[in-house]
């Protein structure tokens, strides 16, 4: 039976993961780098399953979707598909929530770390031929603070047990939070501003969603120490950039860690570039060689799951169960 199998868009060097687990089930791939409603239309027209990376599913995208039985995205954010509307037309969405927990919740302490001991203003001090320990001043020892998680997920979780050996205190904020695994965890859970006002650090890890648009802005910072620190390694919009901007420059937050940005990649004059107070990476925080391996094999496996007539390993839309298409006759 020949399946048309589309990925909408990609930025890896070549597509030998994918291709492999696809070939052992027989199924072909069909790259492209499709960006426009219109590209991706055209791309995706007569597929039964679609793999999608940074390219947006919108509703009109996904209605024309006239035999796809899955859509599956790497990693974990669905911020690229519109789920409401590919659930009510019984297409199963598929994600890899765990292909990356160690590399992200590693990541965000890295960054935490590197700006709370002053590595990158020593590194580039040294560099610079000044052999002085004052240029990172003031500098505060981290036993003893607050880490401040924003989401107690998989990943925040990860965060909370490899940061308890610093000695921090840990609180967090999510309103869909197991309460019994925070108290496992040592973790205090609070309301929002409490987290705002009693974080000496702040790691960001929730998802983006209408209710967390901008849940980071001007209001929120506001309330927070000017010698806290803010690390994002979720998605950019979360936080409202000219306000996290406004509150680094004029002295109201010591620091930014940020994987992720409003608009990526981020422009040439980006006022963040020229910040020796922020540490920032390419929306990277994912990625190693064993997570990337993962995260795309995890991906094509969750086609094959659902071509052959299962569900995706990864479910993302458990509400699509009693609704899902079933196979369209293949030509």
């Amino acid at each position: 039976m020949t399946f048309k199998i589309v990925l909408t868009d990609y930025e890896f060097p070549d597509l030998a993961p994918e291709r492999e687990v696809l070939a052992r089930a027989g199924f072909e791939l069909t790259a492209c780098q499709a960006k426009s409603e219109d590209a991706l239309i055209a791309a995706c027209a007569g597929a039964d399953a679609v793999i999608n990376q940074y390219a947006q599913l919108t509703p009109k995208v996904i209605g024309t979707l006239d035999r796809c039985r899955i859509i599956s995205r790497y990693g974990i954010g669905l911020n690229t598909i519109d789920v409401p509307t590919a659930t009510d037309l019984g297409i199963y969405i598929g994600n890899v929530p765990d292909g990356s927990l160690e590399e992200v919740s590693d990541h965000a302490i890295a960054m935490l770390l590197s700006l709370v001991r002053g590595l990158t203003k020593f590194d580039k001090a040294v560099k610079g031929g000044k052999w002085d320990y004052t240029v990172v001043k003031p500098l505060y020892r981290v036993r003893g603070r607050t880490l401040g998680l924003l989401s107690f997920g998989n990943i925040a979780q990860k965060v909370a047990l490899k940061m308890a050996g610093f000695g921090v205190r840990i609180i967090a904020h999510d309103p869909y939070a197991n309460a019994e695994r925070a108290r496992a965890l040592g973790v205090e859970l609070v309301d929002l501003e409490t987290l705002c006002r009693q974080s000496d650090y702040l790691s960001i890890h929730v998802p983006l969603v209408a209710e967390t648009h901008h849940i980071m802005s001007a209001p929120q910072f506001a309330l927070m120490k000017p010698t806290a620190i803010v690390v994002n390694v979720a998605r950019g919009p979360v936080i409202d950039e000219p306000a996290l901007i406004a509150a680094l420059q004029e002295g109201r937050l010591a620091g930014a860690g940020l994987d992720v940005f409003e608009t990526e990649p981020v422009g040439a004059r980006h006022p963040l570039l020229g910040m020796d107070n922020v540490v920032l990476s390419s929306h990277a925080a994912w990625y190693s060689e064993d997570s990337e391996y993962e995260i795309r094999t995890k991906t094509a496996q969750n086609v094959v799951d659902v071509l052959q007539g299962r569900e995706p390993t990864y479910l993302a839309n458990p509400a699509v169960r009693d609704i899902a298409r079933g196979p369209v006759a293949a030509e």
